[in-house]
């Protein structure tokens, strides 16, 4: 019995099927179904029933996967020892990012810094369902996610809370105002990500303006944190909500922003594979500590 034999059939039984199997493990679907065989051979009997759609486990599949995953976490974690143990090598943390978190992450790499003056970091921006796959398959160690997004075999703690601003044309009538109602702004056309780009961005505020009572008008797309500002200061008249971090990451002259009344807020969470690890423990009290700074600045300048 191998460990790639478990593997694949690990990622058969949790994808239930052989096709999104192969996509996610990045080996053609013939090579898991040989893997898949090999191990049945091996153990003496079907572990997949393939005459469902989805497949489905058999009694026997059904007992081996707790033992199978168990296993790979055993031998993962052995790898991952040695991998940060081994003469010289300091320790590597690979961590997802998102834009615009600013000064909170320079914290918490700060922190981390001072915990493990060895740690060598890479930083990775993609898509968040991208990156948390991405930690799920251990390509990386953890990663930032705006909005809480339940995901298999990981786990996601809340880190910080971020404020979310409106943004409107400079030129706007309201944009001396201290604050604005969104309810204001129901018959100008909303820039906004597409569901397909971010479903949890998306629907976060779609229900900030079924919350205020009514259904936005959506405008073009949103493409670019920078390209979009530019565009609602310079082009037909429209608005956004953005996080506070990432238009203050991309100041532009040709749009002014402003809290909306009441408050809008979206968590921050970090999502790890093993919550107990060392590296994951460090990561979480480094992260809390940058949120509490943050908070304690924002406090001074008010």
């Amino acid at each position: 019995m191998e460990l790639r034999q478990l593997r694949c059939f690990v990622t058969v039984a949790e994808e239930s099927s052989f096709r999104r199997a192969s996509e996610r493990l990045r080996i053609v679907q013939p090579t898991v179904t040989l893997q898949i065989q090999r191990l049945e051979r091996e153990v003496g009997a079907a572990l997949f029933d393939r005459t469902t759609r989805p497949v489905s486990l058999t009694g026997t599949g059904l007992r081996l996967l707790p033992e199978a995953r168990a296993l790979l976490a055993a031998a993962d974690r052995a790898l991952e020892i040695a991998r940060n143990e081994g003469a010289g090598a300091g320790k590597l943390l690979r961590l997802g990012t998102a834009d615009g978190l600013g000064t909170r992450l320079d914290s918490v790499l700060a922190h981390l810094a001072e915990h493990w003056p060895d740690l060598r970091v890479e930083l990775h921006e993609a898509p968040s369902w991208l990156r948390l796959q991405q930690v799920r398959d251990r390509t990386l160690d953890a990663t930032f996610v705006r909005i809480y997004q339940e995901h298999r075999d990981l786990t996601l703690s809340t880190v910080w809370w971020e404020r979310l601003v409106v943004v409107l044309p400079a030129g706007h009538a309201a944009a001396s105002r201290p604050a604005l109602r969104l309810g204001e702004l129901k018959d100008l056309p909303l820039r906004l990500v597409s569901r397909a780009d971010n479903p949890a961005f998306y629907d976060l505020i779609l229900g900030f303006c079924q919350a205020a009572g009514f259904e936005p008008l959506l405008g073009k797309p949103f493409t670019t944190v920078q390209n979009t500002l530019a565009e609602i200061g310079v082009g037909d008249p429209t608005w956004g909500i953005f996080y506070e971090g990432s238009v203050q990451a991309n100041p532009s002259s040709l749009v002014t922003y402003l809290p909306a009344e009441p408050p809008l807020r979206a968590r921050t969470s970090l999502a790890v594979r093993d919550p107990n690890s060392e590296l994951s423990r460090a990561l979480l009290e480094a992260a809390r500590l940058a949120a509490e700074e943050h908070q304690q600045n924002f406090r001074n300048t008010l």
